[in-house]
């Protein structure tokens, strides 16, 4: 059973809430964050994102960023911008997006539960990626953003957390792309003990929806400190790692979709005739053509869109992976084709989040940038987790989450 502790979380001062709170550090490249935090010096991305501090040739990935991220961090400490809760306490964090709002638990998971993969994951972790975020967690003592997990939707928190959500939330605000935030805490000790209680004993499994990068880092950052400890207890703090658990059913995946540079040396007319073996082909001209279901992929090519219907056999509903439109068109469009045999390595392919639109899409292609685009139906939150209850993994690029978590409303020290 999943094990969900309370922690004594530091976060902002109620008024500067808005001002502080960043989109996440891997959704903005550094140029992005230091225009974003221009005229901001409270803006959490001077503690996620550090070398916008440093000058620009710095080295993203040297003790000086990783230091830099420490000193901002303490001096919003220091200058009581942010100020620790005196008791462990859980968090309520809500999301509104396009009229659908997700709660989450904030709370401390087990590093434990992890490595015993009581903590579900469908994704490879890469290791360079890792170790910038267990550098970032090693140098600043804090878990410092979240990360998103899933847990199956139980009516004994839904509860508590509808019984809070009816009152007035600590912050309450909406960022520029239309997203409104809230925050409750959950500071009832009664209240405390019966989530824990209830994930203890009736929670078997909490999933990994976003942040394999985060998770894996805050996990092996925990194992380092456990083994270097000799008097390891397990109740230190170093054990746990904060995470937003959201019900399932509330989760909402978008498409993730890609574009490639060329046509791997073939004509269009014969790039469509090879494809044609496995697909039944719909011409929808210059009209937008958006997947309505599984099997089905939208592609745009030469200034038109193609509604393209996997033919039986090209997948297999059985299996969790062979059932994804990510693996059928990887094994007959991607691979056979076009020759990308690795999505991880290729440079002659891209990903677009569908939050973006089939506007980005079409705008790549136009461009002359890429040859063509391929629109996927999004996974569902059920596929997601057979795959990781199975112990398979996703293929690169599979799941997009939106909306995404606000870094900087509330962190977890490690000691």
């Amino acid at each position: 059973m999943a094990i969900v502790k309370p922690f004594k979380g530091f976060r902002p001062v109620k008024e500067l809430a808005a001002q502080i709170a960043s989109r996440p550090y891997d959704v903005l490249s550094s140029e992005e964050a230091r225009e974003e935090a221009v005229d901001n010096p409270n803006t959490f991305l001077h503690v996620v994102k550090p070398e916008i501090d440093l000058p620009p040739e710095t080295d993203h990935y040297s003790n000086e960023v990783y230091n830099k991220g420490k000193e901002n961090l303490q001096r919003l400490i220091k200058e009581k911008i942010f100020v620790q809760d005196p008791k462990a306490v859980y968090y309520i964090y809500a999301q509104t997006m396009w009229g659908n709002t997700q709660f989450g638990i904030v709370g401390c998971a087990a590093v434990s539960d992890y490595l015993n993969n009581v903590v579900k994951k469908h994704e490879l972790t890469r290791p360079d990626k890792e170790e910038d975020r267990k550098n970032h967690i090693r140098v600043t003592n804090f878990n410092a953003e979240p990360v998103f997990f899933a847990y199956p939707d139980n009516t004994k928190i839904d509860i508590i957390v509808n019984g809070y959500t009816k009152t007035l939330p600590e912050y309450d605000f909406t960022t520029p792309d239309k997203v409104r935030h809230q925050l409750w805490v959950i500071n009832n000790q009664a209240d405390v003990k019966t989530i824990e209680k209830v994930f203890a004993k009736e929670v078997p499994f909490t999933y990994v929806a976003d942040g394999h990068h985060r998770t894996a880092a805050a996990a092996h950052v925990g194992e380092e400190r456990r083994n270097n400890n000799p008097a390891h207890t397990g109740n230190e703090e170093y054990n746990f790692f904060m995470a937003v658990h959201f019900p399932a059913s509330q989760l909402n995946i978008i498409d993730y979709n890609r574009v490639v540079t060329d046509l791997n040396g073939l004509t269009k007319d014969g790039f469509i005739e090879k494809i044609g073996q496995n697909y039944s082909i719909v011409n929808k001209h210059k009209k937008t053509h958006k997947p309505s279901r599984l099997h089905e992929i939208s592609m745009y090519i030469d200034g038109e869109w193609y509604a393209l219907t996997a033919n039986p056999g090209t997948y297999d509903d059985k299996d969790p992976i062979g059932c994804l439109d990510v693996t059928v068109l990887s094994k007959t469009i991607l691979e056979p084709v076009l020759g990308i045999d690795d999505l991880r390595k290729s440079k002659r392919i891209d990903f677009v989040g569908g939050i973006r639109g089939l506007e980005e899409l079409k705008r790549r292609v136009d461009s002359g940038e890429m040859a063509v685009a391929f629109a996927l139906y999004p996974v569902s939150m059920e596929q997601l987790i057979n795959i990781a209850d199975s112990g398979n993994i996703m293929p690169p690029k599979t799941t997009w989450f939106e909306p995404k978590l606000r870094s900087g409303l509330v962190i977890h020290q490690l000691d």
